[in-house]
């Protein structure tokens, strides 16, 4: 007799609606939280003690791995980049293709990347391991808002910080990138600053800090809404961590389309 719910296809069609389910459910838990947030930071409902505490987070815990990144990277391009200038003639062109391609770009994300990978997970670790110990229920209880204590500054955190680990991760890039361009191509340091500030405007930067700003927020309320909606075990709260790193990963590239389409299209 033919069963239906034992076949490839229905059992492939399970779980491409499991997927989706899992998709949708996710997406309404982010918005969710996100009204939450607005509507307690409207209501000027924060605890600036926590916020002092999670832009540690931010802004020193996470820096040397974006440092570190930021750095080989664009030590790496650079170390393709100049001989190839310098052979068809525009070595002079090196900084300002190094600083259009580091402000715009390689900076932020890679900035972005290290965050996730370091405090985003971090984030929706602690808060899923707090949720499946019943600690969210035990803050109810005692009349402590979860979303204000846990959400609100994390969220805060990420906006007012990711930029600042912007700003450092990109200068110490460029000084990456023109150290090695002296080296490999035999380019001065005067003529590759020069060249820099050519190719470089005032509006990049003020766009690549504002798109800096939106990563950090995205990435705190990603994180932390996928923690706080984790119910279970163990088990749960390492999903609920690599569901954190890869929705931040996914929104990371959406919101980068984002600005390149609205501000450079």
């Amino acid at each position: 007799m033919f069963e239906l719910n034992k076949t490839l296809t229905y059992q492939g069609f399970l779980l491409f609606w499991k997927q989706i389910k899992d998709f949708l459910v996710t997406l309404g838990n982010i918005g969710c939280d996100f009204s939450s947030v607005l509507a307690r930071l409207l209501r000027l409902n924060i605890n600036y003690k926590e916020v002092v505490e999670q832009s540690k987070k931010f802004a020193y815990d996470s820096l040397p791995i974006s440092l570190t990144i930021v750095g080989m990277t664009a030590a790496i391009i650079a170390m393709q980049l100049a001989p190839e200038l310098a052979k068809q003639g525009g070595a002079d062109y090196t900084g300002m293709l190094s600083a259009l391609v580091m402000v715009r770009e390689l900076a932020v994300v890679m900035s972005g990347f290290a965050i996730i990978s370091m405090v985003g997970s971090s984030f929706a670790s602690e808060i899923a391991s707090m949720s499946v110990t019943e600690q969210i229920n035990a803050m109810k209880v005692l009349k402590v808002d979860p979303i204000s204590y846990l959400i609100v500054p994390r969220f805060l955190a990420g906006i007012l910080f990711m930029p600042v680990v912007f700003i450092v991760s990109a200068f110490f890039g460029l000084v990456c990138a023109g150290l090695v361009s002296h080296y490999c191509a035999d380019l001065s340091l005067l003529n590759y600053v020069t060249s820099m500030w050519h190719g470089l405007y005032v509006r990049d930067i003020f766009i690549a800090i504002l798109k800096s700003s939106v990563f950090g927020g995205t990435i705190a309320l990603i994180s932390c809404s996928c923690g706080y909606a984790t119910r279970g075990g163990a088990k749960e709260v390492g999903l609920a961590t690599t569901k954190a790193v890869v929705w931040s990963f996914l929104a990371i590239a959406m919101w980068d389309f984002i600005f390149a389409a609205i501000f450079y299209l």
